[in-house]
């Protein structure tokens, strides 16, 4: 199998914060999962895929994520929005259907400008540029529901492709960005770990494990990884590092808790993922 890959899945601000501070934690440990040849962001992973491409340390970006939180309006997921998607996924079998649903929800949602929620991504990222290293990052087609990943070679500025994959129907707006409209990758899955087929070892680090309203779930898209022969390790917040993450997954006060708990939980998970990954 051709290299090693890492995925990121989504969670809002506290599940980029948990993942920020758990490889961090395991690279202070020795273990650094910024060096995988594949990289599978997805919402907020497609965040933290970014950033630890960006040639910041793991080391400053945890640091970073201790500071306190600019000031501004706080976003949320409400039982409104939390109520819509429940909606979208009940309304039919066919996931497609459900997506483009979701699409239309999200074109229709009174949120803040595209503009606006452009600036907050290109403040979260060291660096406007693709990495040199192969970014995958998911999104969904806000009109026909289809999925989609984009990387350095699919036209879209890195800040676009971030804030697509991030924009979560009736919360953020969708973006526009070669010629199609994009909605939050999470919307077909919360972590895509099956992108990572052909690669060995697997890491995927996922805030949210379980399927949601939709999509498949984590335990899925590992077992057909190893159904074709990966070594994979999933990692997902123990319950008492998940407390800290809070109700409200968008609250950046929640930020430094989480990032705190991630970087303990890497320390009763290092000895897993650093055996699988120094054998490759």
């Amino acid at each position: 199998m051709a290299g090693t890959a890492l995925v990121l899945g989504g969670g809002g601000v506290t599940g980029a914060a948990w993942e920020i501070g758990m490889l961090a934690g395991l690279a202070a440990q020795g273990t650094d999962l910024s060096t995988a040849d594949l990289i599978v962001g997805t919402s907020a992973g497609a965040v933290v895929g970014a950033q630890i491409t960006s040639g910041t340390t793991l080391k400053d970006l945890y640091e970073q994520h201790l500071m306190p939180p600019p000031s501004g309006p706080l976003p949320g997921i409400g039982l409104a929005v939390s109520a819509k998607w429940a909606g979208a996924a009940a309304s039919s079998r066919d996931q497609l259907k459900v997506r483009a649903r979701l699409g239309r929800m999200a074109l229709k949602a009174r949120t803040i400008s595209e503009r606006e929620r452009l600036a907050m991504i290109a403040d979260r990222l060291p660096s406007a540029e693709w990495p040199s290293r192969r970014l995958l990052i998911t999104v969904v087609d806000a009109d026909t529901g289809e999925f989609a990943t984009l990387d350095s070679t699919s036209g879209v500025a890195l800040v676009e492709a971030v804030a697509a994959s991030t924009a979560a129907p009736c919360v953020w707006p969708v973006i526009h960005a070669a010629g199609r409209r994009w909605i939050d990758g999470g919307v077909h899955s919360p972590v895509n770990a099956d992108l990572a087929v052909g690669c060995d070892p697997v890491i995927v680090i996922a805030p949210i494990p379980r399927a949601g309203f939709w999509g498949p779930g984590l335990a899925g898209e590992v077992a057909a990884l190893r159904d074709r022969g990966a070594q994979v390790v999933a990692i997902a917040p123990d319950r008492e590092e998940g407390r800290f993450m809070g109700g409200n997954s968008l609250n950046p006060a929640l930020r430094a808790p989480a990032a705190r708990a991630g970087y303990a939980q890497a320390s009763r998970g290092v000895d897993e993922v650093g055996g699988v990954w120094s054998a490759c």
